[in-house]
């Protein structure tokens, strides 16, 4: 008998160019089979989406696999001023809504420019996406690569997602799960790469990330 025949591996996942898998990558895969150690969900509220960004990982708390986990309320204040009337309007809105949560915490300074670190972070992502001037003419080029005029008509929006990159990096680093309003850019005005490259930088490097947006339809059950 040949006695230098291969084992077969016991390997049962694999990505899609037959490299093994990471126990890190099949732990995020069967996260929400698994029963959760006592932390937070947190949850950030961006929009009025009629509360879906809420409801959902409220009725994960109720299930056994994350029921040793609190949710953790984020919102964005729009009177630095007044955050104190802010947090307790959010807390009085929730326990209406009957959502038990373990804390409120309204962000002021999402407008504030961004580091200088996160910038350029963010200029390497987009680097490979970026228009040059060969490619004006090309077709489609609008929908597939990231313009000057674009970047500079979206600078403030740009900014806006990589403050809360910064927001999420301070606050959510730890949590078991975050689940965050998903952004809806206004269509045509934003190209994909630009609108991805926002996502990205909001999700990587982060724990376990769900990105959800309701239709403005109330889903949740006013209690007086």
């Amino acid at each position: 008998a040949d006695e230098t025949k291969t084992k077969p591996s016991s390997t049962l996942f694999r990505g899609p160019g037959g490299a093994e898998l990471s126990k890190a990558v099949l732990d995020d895969i069967t996260i929400f089979q698994r029963k959760q150690k006592k932390g937070t969900i947190d949850v950030w509220w961006l929009y009025d989406d009629g509360g879906l960004t809420i409801l959902l990982p409220y009725i994960l708390t109720t299930r056994a696999n994350w029921s040793g986990c609190s949710l953790r309320i984020f919102t964005l204040g729009n009177r630095k001023h007044e955050l104190d009337i802010e947090q307790r309007s959010m807390a009085n809105l929730l326990s209406k809504f009957r959502i038990d949560f373990s804390n409120v915490i309204v962000i002021a300074d999402v407008a504030q420019k961004a580091k200088d670190s996160t910038r350029i972070e963010f200029e390497n992502l987009i680097a490979n996406f970026k228009a040059k001037e060969t490619d004006t003419n090309e077709k489609n080029a609008e929908e597939l690569l990231i313009s000057e005029a674009e970047l500079s008509s979206q600078r403030e929006k740009t900014n806006r997602h990589l403050r809360l990159r910064e927001l999420l990096q301070e606050n959510s680093k730890d949590a078991s799960l975050v689940v965050m309003t998903l952004p809806m850019p206004r269509k045509s005005a934003v190209s994909a790469p630009l609108y991805m490259a926002w996502l990205e930088m909001i999700t990587q490097d982060m724990p376990p990330f769900l990105l959800i947006r309701g239709n403005q339809q109330s889903v949740l059950t006013y209690y007086s």
